[in-house]
């Protein structure tokens, strides 16, 4: 396989697996270059903090401990025996170039640590994704970034999860993908790069504003990456939970990961 320089991962948050039924050109045309499922799970409870938290940290929320209080009001502590991918990362190359980009501020305030030298930014969904194409330009060196975007899951709450109005923001938000992939590709960074897209959750099972439950409809998400050794156009073999995601950035990037974390790497996904 290829050698993955530098992973993103783009969130599209509270999108689920709705994206199915919504035009998303730019998450189409990764998904024929890359491996993909419609039919990945996120953690219990199926809440913004509790998810991502177990995205960046390889372990649940029984481990990891976040909630969207906690989040909030708390930095994640240093000493934790759950560090996020950004800590495992600056621990393996010290000089490594992070950031995170996000529209929901508690993930960069309390779910990626702040004392690694991340560069965080948050800012609304419109503004965010130019921020984060002049960043990608300006830093061709960087090793690994994070960027959330949120229109799915507040048009969920506003209007509910899986209605018209909710597809319209999931297709803004493919929209505001492609600004990235845009800048991913003019910058001649593409082909070295791994990039992940993936929901939090979806919504809509208990309550149709409103998520948190074990209903299918808030635990089944998309996930997929396209880049080096990536099987073109497949599907992802065997069942896939959010956690995974952490195992995958960490060994494409040729580093080991914690003995303690529950996240594992998906059989075949990497093409030796």
């Amino acid at each position: 396989m290829g050698k993955i320089e530098r992973v993103f991962i783009i969130g599209w948050d509270g999108a689920g697996n709705f994206v199915r039924a919504a035009h998303t050109p730019n998450l189409d045309r990764l998904i024929s270059s890359g491996t993909f499922a419609f039919n990945a799970q996120t953690v219990s409870p199926t809440i913004s903090a509790q998810c991502w938290g177990a995205l960046l940290h390889g372990v649940g929320p029984d481990k990891h401990g976040l909630t969207n209080e906690r989040a909030s009001e708390f930095t994640y502590p240093d000493d934790s025996m759950y560090p996020s991918i950004f800590r495992i990362v600056h621990n393996g190359i010290p000089d490594a170039k992070m950031a995170a980009f996000s529209v929901w501020n508690p993930i960069n305030h309390g779910i990626i640590e702040s004392s690694i030298g991340v560069h965080k930014v948050s800012m609304n969904d419109r503004e965010l994704p130019l921020a984060a194409a002049a960043y990608i330009r300006e830093n061709l060196d960087l090793k690994l970034m994070f960027i959330g975007l949120d229109l799915p899951d507040a048009a969920g709450h506003q209007y509910g999860y899986n209605t018209p109005e909710q597809l319209q923001a999931i297709e803004e938000t493919d929209a505001h993908t492609g600004i990235i992939l845009q800048a991913i590709e003019e910058s001649g960074i593409f082909e070295d790069s791994l990039i992940i897209v993936v929901s939090d959750h979806g919504g809509g099972g208990e309550h149709p504003q409103q998520h948190g439950s074990d209903h299918p409809s808030d635990k089944t998400i998309f996930w997929g990456c396209a880049g080096p050794g990536i099987q073109q156009g497949a599907s992802l073999q065997g069942d896939f939970f959010i956690t995974d995601t952490a195992e995958v950035v960490i060994r494409a990037l040729g580093l080991d990961t914690p003995d303690n974390w529950e996240a594992k790497l998906p059989e075949g996904l990497f093409q030796v």
